[in-house]
């Protein structure tokens, strides 16, 4: 009897030997999946984004993430982008090569454009959208101001936060924006990306269960399989939503062949420039250097030379701060271009300056500088951004000289 308890024992701890050992292994080959598609760096991971609309992309972001600090960008790709198309071999709109059900010329454009490998890629058709949302009961978005029907005073989505469900979901992103809106289409989309990444986030556990994980995969065209979308939604969890931010390709338009087109700024290279530095912004672990913080910048031209300052203040939004406000330095013979720096991180002043190329930098203390959530005194109420950037004559629009 006592032989055959001790072999009942031995049996059941092997048996747990090698549940236990199928779990870690399970969850070392969904993290070794995940990690192999590092790039740069080794661990940022990009997955291009794409809500198709009558066979072009409505909305299209590239989401940028690194595995191992959990902080995550993201950029807007808008379709009137032009770009010399090789594959086409003219100028046009980077959406021209845009296939349903054949995404791969256009991963190769989105590729070019901003220097980086798209590891995978997560399309919506709309009405599949439609079934996704409902499967994740909603997604909730704040919306600034009431939507009307166009020619009426009916109201369509009321401001505030609201949730919607699948139909409202497409309704919101399809439906064109009057003169009178405060959000653009553009707007929309980008803001419901933003929320539907939190979604993902919020209902991991039940998206990675078997019968929900196969119905929604049945609502998507991607390149993940099973296992890394489940790890997937498990990252998504991590990423602070609230510090999360999209840019977008800055560029001027111009018409082209009778269409007009958002061409880059500086043939493309500062989209490349920014794409570089945000992946080593998002490899820095949250710390003494602002870890996710908004930096917020002060642009004055004291060059004298008209609009220098509010394209400035495209060139540095491009790079993830927040331009709070534009306007002429005391004086409009500034010689040299320099920074006053209120932010308490000199880290962050040296990047900061570094985008421009600027030697001048004058830390000034100025108290506590305002952040997210502080109850600020009244006597602080004006308060100063974080860098204030006075621009000089030695300030070419990209760089200062000498």
């Amino acid at each position: 009897m006592k032989k055959q308890i001790d072999f009942s024992l031995f049996l059941l701890t092997g048996i747990i030997f090698i549940v236990a050992g199928a779990v870690v292994s399970t969850a070392l080959i969904l993290n070794r999946d995940f990690e192999e598609a590092g790039i740069n760096d080794g661990r940022a991971i990009t997955t291009l984004f794409v809500i198709e609309h009558e066979g072009k992309p409505l909305g299209a972001y590239l989401l940028l993430y690194n595995q191992l600090t959990k902080n995550a960008a993201g950029f807007e790709i808008p379709g009137e982008i032009g770009l010399l198309l090789h594959q086409i071999n003219r100028v046009d709109r980077i959406d021209t090569v845009y296939q349903s059900g054949k995404i791969a010329p256009y991963i190769r454009e989105v590729e070019k454009l901003f220097d980086i490998k798209v590891n995978y890629n997560f399309v919506f058709i709309m009405d599949n959208l439609s079934r996704a949302v409902d499967l994740l009961e909603g997604v909730t978005i704040f919306i600034p101001s009431d939507i009307k029907l166009a020619d009426s005073e009916a109201v369509l989505f009321s401001s505030g936060l609201t949730k919607l469900d699948g139909d409202k979901a497409v309704e919101y992103l399809s439906y064109p924006a009057s003169d009178y809106d405060i959000e653009t289409a553009q707007q929309r989309s980008q803001r419901f990306f933003v929320a539907l990444l939190k979604r993902f986030g919020e209902k991991r556990d039940y998206l990675n269960g078997a019968d929900v994980s196969r119905l929604f995969q049945s609502f998507i065209e991607t390149n993940m399989g099973k296992r890394i979308l489940a790890q997937f939604f498990n990252e998504l969890s991590y990423i602070n939503i609230e510090r999360f931010t999209v840019a977008s390709v800055s560029g001027n338009m111009r018409e082209v062949s009778g269409k007009k087109l958002l061409v880059p700024l500086y043939d493309g290279s500062l989209i490349k420039e920014i794409v570089r530095q945000t992946l080593s912004d998002l490899a820095q672990r949250n710390g003494s250097t602002g870890g996710n913080r908004v930096f917020t910048v002060e642009v004055l031209n004291g060059a004298g030379v008209p609009g220098l300052a509010g394209r400035t203040a495209e060139l540095i939004r491009g790079f993830g701060y927040d331009v709070i406000n534009i306007g002429n330095a005391d004086s409009a013979d500034y010689a040299f271009t320099e920074i006053i720096d209120r932010s308490k991180f000199s880290g962050e002043a040296k990047k900061f300056a570094g985008i421009i190329n600027c030697k001048r930098v004058i830390t000034v203390d100025e108290g506590k500088p305002f952040e997210e959530g502080m109850v600020m005194p009244l006597e602080d109420y004006d308060y100063k951004a974080d860098f204030t950037l006075i621009l000089g004559k030695d300030f070419n629009g990209r760089y200062t000289q000498g």
